[in-house]
């Protein structure tokens, strides 16, 4: 069971509980099946590199949610994500590990409920940080 995390012990600055992430070519597959995006950039390794880029890329929409994931996680079960927001700024390629990391930028209360905003951003193995964005959160109070 996660954590559940409460507006009164969250502070501006702190950081949201990263996950990992290892997309494979399977994965990228699997949910072109799902979604729809059977563009070959993202399963078909030769037609990627006719191109001009270097392997098949994650889908750009996937990427976003790993981003929803951090986002719900942080959330928690009585917790809801209000708002998700991203920018695609580079490319990824399976096989190379992703980091979903975040960091509360605000919070407020506003008509009643306890809203935190976060900075989110994916983050390669060399730093690169090529999917960006912001989440709006609304956490529980702490009961008592």
């Amino acid at each position: 069971m996660q954590q559940q995390f409460y507006y009164e012990d969250v502070e501006v600055g702190a950081e949201v509980p990263p996950v990992e992430k290892d997309p494979t070519t399977q994965q990228l597959v699997k949910y072109a099946g799902a979604s729809g995006d059977f563009y070959q950039i993202h399963y078909d390794k030769d037609y990627a590199q006719a191109n001009g880029l270097a392997g098949v890329i994650i889908h750009g929409a996937l990427k976003n949610a790993f981003l929803g994931q951090l986002a719900t996680d942080f959330a928690g079960e009585h917790g809801r994500l209000r708002k998700l927001s991203v920018q695609y700024r580079g490319m990824d390629q399976p096989g190379e590990k992703l980091i979903a990391k975040g960091r509360v930028s605000r919070k407020a209360v506003e008509g009643g409920e306890h809203i935190v905003e976060c900075e989110i951003w994916l983050e390669n193995t060399k730093g690169d940080k090529n999917t960006t964005g912001t989440a709006v959160i609304v956490l529980p109070a702490r009961p008592g």
